[in-house]
């Protein structure tokens, strides 16, 4: 299965961002982690099958109501082991 690494910047930190992206995630069977970066950005890595991963980056690209995404960078990663989706803090 694929897994990419997602950098989220705009107003993303402060309003459930990584909360709602673990929902997300769940519904869609995906797997890996998010969290805040020091930046005031939300990463991500995510593995899942590459329709969930399609739909998952698409709503990354709007993330929760009070989110403002101004960009959104996806790069192709290694595949890397996980059980569960986490958020890190």
């Amino acid at each position: 299965m694929p897994t990419v690494h997602i950098l989220i910047q705009g107003k993303v930190q402060g309003v459930f961002y990584r909360a709602s992206a673990k929902k997300k995630a769940d519904e869609a069977g995906i797997v890996g982690w998010v969290k805040n970066t020091h930046a005031g950005h939300v990463e991500i890595l995510a593995k899942g099958n590459k329709s969930a991963l399609e739909t998952f980056v698409n709503w990354c690209k709007q993330g929760p109501p009070k989110a403002i995404v101004t960009q959104l960078r996806v790069t192709e990663k290694e595949e890397e082991h996980f059980t569960a989706f986490e958020i890190l803090r």
